[in-house]
């Protein structure tokens, strides 16, 4: 047990965490290469997670979940996060950005029909925000819903959607009132993808992240029932934005499981490869790159722990939680870089996955909040709290 834990984690969320990390070990890890080959589809092996309870952390028992709340799911994500990142990728997607605004804001009704086969692992959720020109702007968006009788007609485009074309439903922020702003005039509905009207054009050939389905989506009017409405008419701004904190603490514990990845690939490479007559573990060089992995693997999860705790105990996070990916993210594509400097020709071919270490972190200075954003909003709260 290390003084991490000793200091931030409770025996019952250790116990957790390492049951987590055998049931990662037992499912995920004889599957990974298959999955990241697209030999097995990632969500044959989700549904084994929902039934165990892995998708459904921080929401009640009675909606499919365990109730346990955003700290396990942190240690859960790290867990998945460390065998695979693309699946990981696509269970959040799912269990986290689609299902969390629908407990949050959802009816009863809602939350039975939509929250619970998602959190069970039964049905697939995504997000539908990113247009082609709405990226880092989400007041941006362009996408229409016009009001007819009893329901909504939907026509526009979404990209870069993750799950979105394998979802079965999907979280779609539209413009209901084109007079004000979209910020002001911004409305979420859920929508189930076997609707008429509703069109995957293409599914995106990533970098990364291989085995989570990334997917151009269009809507040609499209009925959603006037039932379908998440939260309020033109309150769908204030949806995105309730749930951005705990999507962003996620997102750096899956770049600490990474992160750890690389780190311990390039520790196990050095203990044996052998230059000069030693193992390259005791030249400077090398040793010292572990070093600062270690340190920085360490800062990013206590940052995150930390951001965590925050929102568990329903406190703002913006600053922490930007703060927390920020790190977080480019720790995790330094030390894959590190590593894989480590590993040195080895590295850079397929036999070791430090190349997809590489190939998956980098992603996340993107996706769930730029780099560039994330050091807005730090700033921009360094200044309100000095009065500023």
């Amino acid at each position: 047990m290390t003084m991490t834990e000793l200091s931030f984690l409770s025996k019952e969320e250790i116990q957790f965490r390492d049951e987590a990390r055998s049931f990662v070990q037992r499912n995920l890890t004889p599957h990974a290469e298959d999955i990241e080959q697209g030999k097995l589809e990632a969500w044959d092996i989700l549904r084994k997670f929902g039934k165990a309870g892995y998708l459904g952390s921080r929401y009640p028992v009675e909606f499919g979940g365990t109730g346990r709340g955003l700290m396990y799911e942190v240690l859960a994500t790290e867990e998945i996060c460390a065998v695979h990142a693309g699946l990981d990728m696509a269970r959040v997607a799912s269990c986290i950005l689609f299902a969390h605004p629908v407990y949050e804001f959802g009816s009863e009704a809602q939350k039975k029909k939509y929250l619970t086969p998602v959190a069970r692992g039964e049905k697939i959720g995504a997000l539908g925000i990113t247009e082609p020109n709405v990226g880092s702007d989400v007041a941006a968006t362009e996408t229409r819903a016009e009001k007819q009788g009893d329901s909504y007609v939907i026509n526009g485009e979404k990209r870069f959607i993750t799950n979105g074309p394998v979802a079965d439903f999907l979280l779609c922020y539209t413009v209901t009132d084109p007079k004000v702003k979209a910020k002001q005039g911004m409305t979420a509905f859920i929508v189930e993808t076997k609707s008429k009207g509703f069109e995957v054009v293409e599914e995106y050939d990533l970098l990364g992240m291989h085995g989570a389905h990334v997917g151009r989506l269009a809507f040609k009017d499209l009925v959603v029932p006037e039932e379908n409405i998440l939260g309020d008419v033109n309150g769908g701004f204030g949806v995105v934005m309730a749930g951005l904190d705990a999507e962003r603490t996620i997102l750096a514990a899956e770049m600490n499981g990474v992160a750890r990845a690389a780190m311990e690939e390039a520790i196990h490479y050095s203990n044996y490869r052998v230059q000069f007559r030693r193992k390259i573990r005791e030249f400077e060089g090398i040793s010292f790159k572990i070093a600062d992995m270690a340190t920085k693997l360490e800062a990013a999860r206590l940052l995150t722990f930390k951001a965590a705790r925050i929102i568990d105990a329903n406190q703002p996070a913006t600053k922490d939680a930007a703060i927390a990916k920020l790190f977080a993210c480019e720790t995790a594509i330094e030390s894959a870089s590190q590593a894989l400097q480590v590993l040195g020709g080895i590295g850079y071919t397929k036999q070791k996955p430090v190349e997809r270490y590489l190939r998956d972190a980098r992603l996340m200075t993107i996706g769930g909040g730029t780099a560039e954003i994330l050091r807005y909003l730090i700033q921009r709260e360094v200044f309100k709290e000095y009065d500023l």
